[in-house]
């Protein structure tokens, strides 16, 4: 089987893999133009699947990436769903149209997110606007898309589009919103979403495995233009990352670990179609990827116990179960 690494591309992934691109159906959140999501999207075109689906709040950022699609391959078919991970009545909205476009769903990548954002602000029901747009409407929305993914037999897979910024914070179980802000931080708060993404892998692969669900979580990388810091000053914005990091989980930041090192739109794709395609993956899920291949996220991150304590509390704040 091939080996990735830091500087393989999208299109050598799926190049390697494109049995398990032709014929399948992929839904993805956000990927708009010029996103990470984006550009797996039109790279995942030059293999023949069958359907991509989009979800996302703005069909203009999105509507270049299809028609890039209907460029390559006429024939894949397209579907722009809109979709606010903050809003759960637009989640179950766009959960009830993508289940009617699309029956079997063999891959679900939840790639939408946002990052350390400045002021503490939270979405319509209260949630801190982090935790929700990066977690708790995937967790939502995968929930909700599950029978379709099921329908399509073993070997679907979801993925969870996280970061190296998990390391800023553990889940807070004893403050998860914050106090209302009064113990806001943009960072500890852009950490604990990282790191519930990562958590919700590996309580799916508990509850889905035997199930032939595969589920992940990985780290991109770091990488400019994608317009997710574009609200950041980048002179400024990261220097205090290690002190944050070392407050809130007595860990060191390093500069210079691997997975903190920049690269292209197209290295840092490549990754999240590995963690989709590569069929060597299914055997170790749950797994966190990075740089191309399985890594190791560090342990508050895999634990199971507070996997399944963040199911729990997941499904509180929306009173809805989900048990399987």
């Amino acid at each position: 089987m091939p080996t990735f690494n830091i500087k393989t591309t999208s299109e050598e992934v799926v190049a390697a893999f494109g049995d398990h691109v032709k014929g399948k159906t992929f839904v993805l959140t956000g990927a708009a133009y010029g996103s990470l999501g984006g550009h797996a999207a039109v790279s995942l075109a030059l293999r023949e699947p069958a359907h991509i689906i989009i979800a996302s709040r703005t069909e203009e950022k999105v509507a270049p990436v299809l028609s890039e699609i209907q460029i390559i391959d006429s024939s894949i078919k397209t579907t722009f769903v809109h979709l606010d991970l903050t809003d759960r009545d637009s989640v179950r909205q766009a959960a009830e149209k993508i289940r009617a476009v699309a029956p079997k769903i063999d891959v679900l990548i939840n790639n939408a997110g946002i990052m350390a954002i400045q002021e503490y602000k939270t979405d319509k029901h209260g949630v801190e606007i982090q935790l929700s747009a990066n977690y708790l409407g995937h967790f939502l929305l995968t929930n909700l898309l599950l029978p379709n993914i099921l329908a399509a037999g073993h070997n679907s897979r979801i993925t969870n589009v996280t970061s190296v910024g998990y390391r800023s914070s553990e889940f807070r179980f004893d403050d998860w919103n914050f106090s209302d802000g009064k113990t806001y931080d943009p960072w500890t708060a852009y950490g604990q979403a990282k790191t519930a993404e990562i958590l919700f892998a590996w309580a799916l692969a508990k509850r889905l495995k035997d199930r032939g669900v595969t589920a992940t979580a990985l780290h991109p990388g770091m990488i400019a233009g994608t317009g997710l810091g574009d609200h950041l000053d980048a002179s400024t914005a990261f220097n205090d990352i290690g002190t944050i990091v070392k407050r809130n989980t007595g860990r060191d930041w390093d500069w210079a670990d691997p997975e903190a090192l920049r690269r292209t739109l197209t290295q840092g794709s490549a990754t999240t179609l590995v963690a989709v395609l590569d069929p060597e993956v299914p055997a170790r899920s749950p797994a966190y990827l990075t740089n191309g291949a399985i890594g190791k996220a560090w342990d508050f991150a895999t634990d199971y116990e507070k996997a399944d304590k963040l199911w729990t509390l997941s499904e509180d704040i929306l009173g809805q179960k989900f048990q399987y």
